[in-house]
C-alpha cells in the first residue's frame, strides 16, 4: 500500500494512481494490506499517523490585517487618500475625516465580503459524515469518520452519509444519491463488478464517494481514499485553485482611475509652472490655487457613488429573488455574454415526472409537473382521466408495486423514497387509482442486476395478482401476451421496441409494467416465477423543464446571450432537454461528453467551445475547462449550479449563480449571487437588472464628471490668465458636497430604458464611458464652466463684491448641474419628452433638496461666514436660471446631432 504524491490518504502506485474501481475487490483489499475482516486498532492508529485524519484541510489564510489593508490597494482609493491628504494640508479636518470614512467603509465592506473561496471550502467540509460503522479487531463499532484510514472496512445502510471513498466488495440493491457530486437526477445503482479504468465519476459503479447519501440498499466496502484524497477533496482543491476574475466594472474603474489620476497630476503640474513662470504669481497663493484645482478635479465621490449605486441595485435584485453576495456582481450580470447552466434542479425541476403512458390500446399524455399530485391523463373527457382497463391496469402496478409515498409539506409535497417510484405514485393518483382495499402479500425487491421489482397483492375480494415493474427489455423477455382493447392478445414485440426507441429518443426514461393474474405461489416470488407475464405498457419518465425556462432562454437569445448546458447526466437526456427548452434551436444538438473532453487538449476545446451548447457526463474539472475556454474568447461567463461539483466552476466564472433552495452550502458560498427561488427565469430578470444598473452607473459617472470638470476649468482659466479666482477651495467643496448628496444618487433609481433586453451585451474591455460620452462630458464641462466664468466676471463688472460674485457662481454651478441631470436621465434619446419628467421621483426630491441647501448656503448668516458666501437679490438668481435652461437645450442639441452620426 502506498500514498499519493501529496501524502494524502489515497490508493496509488509508483507509476500513477491505482484506480480501485477498475480492479477486483480482492485485488484492492490485497493492495491495501487489508481483508474483509478489517484492520486491528493498532494498525488503524499506525495508518492514522501516516495519513492524517479523514478531514479536508483548511486553506492557509493571510493575516487579517493584511487582508484588510489590501482593500486600500486601488487607484480610486488612492484618489480618495490623495484628496484626504490635501484636506489635511488645508487643515479642513471635517472634510478629511469624511473622505477617510468613505475609504475605511469601502475597505470594511470588501473585507467582510471577501473570502468566498474559503467559505466555499468550509461549506464542502460541512458535507462530510460525522460517524462511520467500521470493523476493527473483528467487531463492528461506531467511530468518528475523521478516524477512518485507507484499508478500513465500513458498512453503509439507507440514510447514511458515505464517510470516505470506498471500493465495494458486497452490495445488496445499493443505490446512492450522488446528485451533489455528479449532477445525476436519480440515485446511482452500485455493484461490486470492476469498471473500465477511464470511467468517469458517475460511471464508477463499484465505488461510493465521501459526502454522498445512501438512498436504498446495504453494502460493505474498503476505504480507498480519505481526506484530500477523496473525490470531494479534489473538488475542494479545484475551488482553491480555480481563481476568480475581476468583473468588467472593476477593470474599467481601475483603468479609468489610473488615467484620471495621471490627467489631474499633469494638469496641476502645468498650471503650477504657468502660474509661477508666466504670471509670476506669489508662491503661497499659487499653491493654494493648485490645491483648489486638485480638490475640484478629484471626483472623491466616485467610489462612494459606485458603491451606493450597486448597493441600491442589490436591494432591487433581492426583491426579484436574486440575492447578491458581492456588490460588483450586480453590474457584472449586465455584461454577461454566456450563461453556463447545470441541468438538474436549474433548468429542470429535479422531480421525476411521468410524461407519457403507452398501453396496447393508445398513447396518453400526462399533465402536471413534479411530485404535486395535480393534473390528469389526457385525452380526457370532461376534465377526467381515461378509465379504460388498459390505463387502470397500468396504474395498479404504478401504485402497488411501489415503496414510495408522498407527504404534504405546506404548499408542496415531499417524496419519501426513490424519485422514479415517486413519479409512478403521482401518476396513479392523477389517474384516480385508489390503493385502499389492496393488501401486499409478498415482495421481490428491486435488484440492479435484475432491473425489476415484483409484488403479490390481494384485493378486497381476496383475488391475488402478481405485479411487476422494471426495465422494458427484462419484462418483454418474460412476457408472452399483452393487454389489448378486448383483453389479452399476442405480444407484438416489434411494436414495443419501436415505442421504447421513440420514447428514449425524446430523452425519456422508460419503465415497463406487467402482471400475472391468480399466480400459483405458496411463498414470496422469485425470478423463476416471473415468466409468461401479461405486458401492460410503459411509462415515459423525465425530470421535466421548468415551465418558465423556455421563455427565459428565448429572452436571453434575443439579448445576444448564449445559453449552454453543462450536466453530469447522460448525453441523450441532456440533448432532449436542450431541444425542449430552446438551448438548441435548429437541427440535432451537438453534444460533447466528459470522455470527449478528456481526449481534447485545452487548445482543441477552445476552438470548438463556442459552437457546442450541450456538455454531458462532465466532471468538476471539465466544467472549469469549459469556462476557461469561453473566457479565452473574451466571453463574460455566468455559471449556475446547485451541487458541490459546481463550486469550482462557479468560483472561476465571472459571475457564479447558486440555487438557494436545493443548492449545497458549498455552492452558495462559492457564488456571487444566490437565487432564492431556484428559477432560471430569475437569471433573465437579474441580467436585465444588471444592465439597468450599469446604465445608471454610467449615467451617474457622465453626470458627476462635469461637476469636477467645470470647477477645475474655472480655476484653471483663472490661473492661466492671471485672473481673480472665481471659487475658493471651501466653495469647491460645497458644490461637490451638495451635488454628491443630492443629485448624484438620483440616477441610481432610473427605470430601465426601452429595449434594454433587445440589444447585445456590451463588449468586454474598453472604458466605462465611451468616447462619445467622454466628449459629451467635456462639452458639458466647457459649457457649465464657461457660463460660471461669465456669471462671475459679469458680476464683478456690475460692481458686485467678490463674495457676492462667488456666491452667484456657486449658484450657477449648482443649477447647471441640475439642468445637466435631466440631460443624463436619457442618454440614448431625447430628454425633451414626457419620459424625462416621470418614472423617477428621486430626481424631483433631489432637485428640491438642492434648492433648499443652496438657499441655506446663501441666506443663513453662519453659512456666510463658514463658506465665504453672501446673500443674493432676487435679480441675481435670474441670469443663472436662464443660463441653466440654455445649457439643457444646447446639450439636447448635441445629443440630437450625435444620434444622427454613426457611433464608432
Amino acid at each position: 500500500m502506498t500514498t499519493g504524491d501529496d501524502g494524502t490518504g489515497t490508493l496509488s502506485e509508483q507509476d500513477g494512481e491505482l484506480r480501485p474501481w477498475s480492479r477486483s475487490a480482492e485485488d484492492v483489499l490485497d493492495r491495501l494490506d487489508s481483508s474483509a475482516a478489517g484492520l486491528t486498532e493498532d494498525e488503524a492508529r499506525r495508518r492514522a499517523a501516516e495519513h492524517g485524519p479523514n478531514l479536508l484541510p483548511e486553506a492557509k489564510r493571510k493575516p487579517a490585517i493584511l487582508r484588510f489593508l489590501s482593500h486600500f490597494n486601488d487607484t480610486l482609493i488612492y484618489i480618495l487618500l490623495g484628496a484626504a491628504a490635501i484636506k489635511a494640508v488645508m487643515a479642513d479636518w471635517l472634510d478629511f475625516w469624511v473622505i477617510m470614512a468613505v475609504a475605511i467603509i469601502n475597505a470594511v465592506i470588501g473585507y467582510v465580503q471577501e473570502g468566498r473561496a474559503e467559505k466555499a471550502l468550509a461549506g464542502i467540509r460541512g458535507m462530510l459524515s460525522s460517524t462511520a460503522q467500521v470493523r476493527r479487531d473483528g467487531a463492528w463499532r461506531v467511530v468518528p469518520a475523521a478516524e477512518l484510514v485507507p484499508g478500513d472496512v465500513v458498512r453503509i445502510a439507507p440514510g447514511d452519509k458515505v464517510p470516505a471513498d470506498m471500493r465495494l466488495f458486497t452490495s445488496t440493491q445499493l443505490r446512492v444519491d450522488e446528485a451533489a457530486l455528479t449532477g445525476e437526477s436519480v440515485p446511482a445503482s452500485k455493484g461490486v463488478e470492476a469498471v473500465p479504468a477511464d470511467a468517469g465519476v458517475g460511471d464508477r459503479r463499484s465505488m461510493v464517494f465521501s459526502g454522498t447519501i445512501v438512498a436504498a440498499g446495504q453494502a460493505r466496502g474498503v476505504v480507498a481514499g480519505t481526506g484530500a484524497g477523496t473525490e470531494i477533496g479534489k473538488i475542494q482543491a479545484l475551488v482553491g485553485e480555480a481563481g476568480s476574475l475581476d468583473t468588467p466594472l472593476a477593470k474599467q474603474l481601475g483603468d479609468f482611475g489610473r488615467v484620471l489620476t495621471l490627467v489631474i497630476l499633469g494638469m496641476a503640474a502645468v498650471m503650477l509652472l504657468i502660474g509661477r513662470f508666466v504670471h509670476e504669481m506669489e508662491f503661497g497663493g499659487l499653491i493654494s490655487a493648485t490645491i483648489g484645482f486638485a480638490v475640484a478635479a478629484i471626483p472623491e465621490g466616485l467610489p462612494a457613488l459606485v458603491t451606493i449605486t450597486l448597493a441600491i441595485g442589490v436591494q432591487q435584485m433581492a426583491r426579484r429573488k436574486a440575492i447578491t453576495r458581492k456588490l460588483p456582481a450586480v453590474e457584472a450580470l449586465g455584461s454577461v455574454t454566456t450563461v453556463c447552466s447545470d441541468k438538474t434542479g436549474t433548468l429542470t425541476t429535479n422531480e421525476m415526472t411521468v410524461r407519457r403512458i403507452v398501453t396496447g390500446v393508445a398513447s396518453y399524455e400526462v399533465e402536471g409537473l413534479g411530485y404535486t399530485p395535480e393534473g390528469f391523463i389526457a385525452p380526457a373527457v370532461d376534465g377526467r382521466a381515461p378509465t379504460g382497463e388498459d390505463v387502470t391496469a397500468l396504474l395498479t402496478v404504478a401504485s402497488l408495486c411501489n415503496d414510495a409515498h408522498l407527504v404534504p409539506k405546506g404548499e408542496h409535497w415531499q417524496l419519501v423514497g426513490e424519485p422514479t417510484e415517486g413519479a409512478l405514485k403521482v401518476v396513479a393518483i392523477k389517474g384516480g387509482f385508489q390503493s385502499a382495499g389492496h393488501t401486499r402479500l409478498a415482495v421481490l425487491p428491486f435488484d440492479s442486476a435484475n432491473k425489476l421489482m415484483a409484488t403479490v397483492n390481494a384485493d378486497a375480494d381476496g383475488a391475488r395478482v402478481l405485479l411487476v415493474k422494471g426495465a422494458p427489455d427484462r419484462l418483454l423477455d418474460r412476457s408472452r401476451r399483452q393487454l389489448g382493447a378486448s383483453g389479452p392478445e399476442a405480444l407484438d414485440l416489434a411494436h414495443w421496441q419501436g415505442v421504447i426507441d421513440a420514447l428514449s429518443a425524446e430523452g425519456l426514461r422508460v419503465l415497463a409494467a406487467a402482471r400475472q393474474t391468480a399466480p400459483a405461489l405458496e411463498q414470496a416470488p422469485g425470478l423463476d416465477d416471473l415468466w409468461g407475464l401479461e405486458f401492460l405498457g410503459v411509462f415515459g419518465i423525465v425530470d421535466p423543464p421548468r415551465p418558465e425556462v423556455i421563455a427565459a432562454i428565448a429572452d436571453c437569445h434575443t439579448a445576444g446571450i448564449r445559453v449552454k448546458m453543462i450536466t453530469g447526466d447522460h448525453a441523450g437526456t441532456a440533448a432532449a432537454i436542450a431541444r425542449e427548452v430552446g438551448i438548441v434551436r435548429d437541427g440535432d444538438a451537438r453534444v460533447l461528453t466528459g470522455a470527449d473532453l478528456e481526449a481534447m487538449s485545452q487548445e482543441q476545446l477552445t476552438a470548438v467551445v463556442r459552437d457546442v451548447d450541450v456538455y454531458a457526463r462532465t466532471s468538476p474539472e471539465h466544467k472549469i475547462r469549459i469556462v476557461r475556454a469561453l473566457q479565452t474568447h473574451g466571453e463574460v461567463v455566468a455559471m449556475t449550479g446547485d451541487g458541490v461539483n459546481d463550486a469550482p466552476a462557479l468560483t472561476r466564472a465571472n459571475v457564479g449563480i447558486a440555487m438557494g433552495i436545493k443548492g449545497t452550502e458549498a455552492t452558495k458560498e462559492a457564488a456571487e449571487i444566490v437565487l432564492a427561488d431556484d428559477n432560471f427565469a430569475t437569471i433573465r430578470s437579474a441580467i436585465r437588472e444588471g444592465r439597468r444598473i450599469y446604465d445608471n452607473l454610467r449615467k451617474s459617472i457622465v453626470f458627476l464628471l462635469p461637476t469636477n470638470g467645470a470647477q477645475s476649468l474655472v480655476i484653471l482659466v483663472a490661473v492661466l490668465f492671471g485672473l481673480a479666482l472665481p471659487l475658493s477651495p471651501v466653495q469647491v467643496l460645497w458644490v461637490n458636497m451638495i451635488t454628491a448628496i443630492t443629485l448624484s444618487l438620483a440616477l441610481a433609481y432610473e427605470p430601465a430604458e426601452r429595449g434594454i433586453m433587445e440589444r447585445p451585451p456590451r463588449k468586454p474591455g474598453g472604458s466605462i464611458i465611451s468616447l462619445r460620452e467622454l466628449a459629451f462630458v467635456l462639452i458639458a464641462s466647457l459649457l457649465i464652466g464657461g457660463v460660471a466664468l461669465a456669471v462671475f466676471y459679469g458680476a464683478l463688472a456690475r460692481g458686485h463684491e467678490l463674495d457676492v460674485a462667488r456666491t452667484e457662481t456657486v449658484l450657477m454651478l449648482a443649477l447647471g448641474q441640475l439642468a445637466f441631470l435631466f440631460n443624463c436621465r436619457i442618454l440614448s434619446h431625447s430628454s425633451l419628452s414626457i419620459d424625462a419628467l416621470r418614472g423617477n421621483p428621486a430626481v424631483w426630491w433631489s432637485a428640491i433638496a438642492l434648492i433648499a441647501l443652496q438657499l441655506f448656503y446663501t441666506y443663513v448668516p453662519f453659512m456666510n461666514g463658514l463658506f465665504e458666501s453672501a446673500p443674493l437679490s432676487p435679480a441675481d438668481w435670474l441670469l443663472p436660471l436662464v443660463f441653466a435652461v440654455a445649457l439643457f437645450l444646447i446639450l439636447e442639441g448635441v445629443k440630437a446631432l450625435w444620434r444622427r452620426l454613426p457611433e464608432r
